[in-house]
């Protein structure tokens, strides 16, 4: 297993694997459009960013590959996440260019647990091909889907 690095800000932490950048892996997933910073080095593989709102909401924004090869990372932070218990958890997938059947797992894996937590979970701007693994697998129906972080946030609990 790949080694991972961690460096946090204030009130944000960032996993990524320690490869050459991808030229936008936030682009349009961050609130207001605009990209965060601190990311470090990141790859193709996958790239982990956290911060928290005035309200205490949790965002994961996912840059990258979501699979089993990069899968770690995601799943720590998430289960870190859940287990701190935010009122809602929103995942940002608008970085994430290709998501398999264990990153779908992942993400069903966290709104269970988040359930159990009593956090409502939210995911945020499904890129193309994540809105499309969703919808062959019907999984677009147990989720809450958003179109932005924004939208996500803002919409009632």
């Amino acid at each position: 297993m790949p080694s991972e690095k961690t460096m946090p800000a204030e009130n944000e932490s960032v996993t990524a694997q320690p490869t050459t950048a991808p030229s936008d892996p936030f682009g349009t997933g961050s609130p207001s459009g605009a990209a965060p910073s601190g990311l470090g080095p990141a790859g193709p593989d996958l790239a982990v960013r956290t911060w928290h709102t005035d309200t205490r909401a949790a965002v994961c924004t996912l840059a990258g590959d979501l699979d089993i090869e990069t899968l770690e990372p995601a799943r720590s932070t998430l289960d870190d996440l859940v287990g701190q218990h935010p009122p809602l958890l929103v995942v940002d997938l608008a970085g994430v260019d290709f998501c398999d059947s264990s990153g779908l797992n992942l993400l069903l894996q966290t709104r269970m647990a988040a359930a159990s937590a009593d956090v409502t979970f939210r995911l945020a701007a499904p890129s193309l091909t994540v809105r499309r693994l969703l919808e062959l697998t019907c999984a677009d129906t147990v989720f809450s889907l958003h179109p932005s972080v924004d939208a996500a946030l803002a919409a009632p609990r």
